[in-house]
């Protein structure tokens, strides 16, 4: 095994609600997606052919080429792939339309002579992937909207928290999610939407069907507001404090 470690950055993509499309349909969008990210990611001058792919059957993971500028992989790339998408859905039928989960990290990882790629940066870009914020904003997202943006707290403060070049800490915000056994908070966009305005905006969750609030003073720090959004599961926010949004699937 290689013990070499080497730093690198990884994105990752997840189509949403990919299933029940059937083969023609997934295989379309599999390779129009694939398409439009090598087509931003060249536009951001990172070297598509020099990056490490792994297909993760309703998207993909990249791993990009040491010494990649990081913040090149939020601002243009997230933008320029947004846009690609959104002027190809203006023209597909709604089961060749592509909407994306999109998810980014870095840290040390094992690379294989073979090009395989290990280690628990990956582990945590998965968890971010699936993270139920970024799923209920994608969600509750107009349809235009066609990508949640889910970065990992090292890799915003990184990159956006210094505010380089078309970078606005203004247009994330910052959630906690649980997945499995990784907790973490994280910081989320909507890329092309405007961002939420006020401390208690719910901006990334659903509009709510059902809201219920326990005033202050009813024993708790503060008051506590649960919304149930409707097929997306239940939005925890405290006011002034970190929003925490549990999916709650149906089987």
């Amino acid at each position: 095994m290689n013990d070499e470690l080497e730093y690198r950055a990884v994105l990752a993509v997840d189509i949403e609600r990919s299933a029940g499309r059937g083969d023609r349909a997934l295989l379309e969008i599999r390779a129009r997606l694939t398409e439009m990210l090598k087509e931003a990611f060249e536009a951001s001058g990172v070297d598509w052919s020099a990056c490490l792919r792994h297909d993760l059957g309703d998207g993909l993971r990249v791993t990009a080429p040491a010494g990649t500028r990081k913040a090149a992989l939020v601002h243009p790339l997230v933008p320029e792939l947004a846009l690609r998408l959104r002027t190809y859905n203006r023209g597909a039928a709604p089961l060749t339309r592509i909407r994306v989960r999109i998810a980014l990290h870095a840290g040390d990882v094992h690379v294989s002579p073979d090009g395989t790629v290990a280690g628990s940066p990956l582990e945590v870009l998965a968890r971010l992937l699936d993270a139920p914020p970024a799923r209920a904003a994608l969600a509750g997202a107009p349809e235009t909207v066609p990508a949640s943006l889910l970065l990992s707290g090292h890799f915003y403060d990184e990159t956006v928290r210094h505010g380089h070049l078309g970078l606005f800490p203004e247009d994330f915000r910052k959630v906690g999610f649980t997945v499995k056994e990784h907790t973490a908070d994280a910081w989320l966009q909507l890329p092309g939407r405007e961002p939420p305005q006020g401390p208690d905006t719910a901006g990334a969750a659903p509009e709510p069907a059902d809201v219920q609030e326990e005033p202050a003073g009813s024993g708790a720090a503060g008051s506590k507001m649960v919304n149930k959004a409707s097929g997306h599961g239940v939005v925890y926010a405290t006011q002034h404090g970190t929003q925490h949004i549990r999916i709650e699937r149906k089987h």
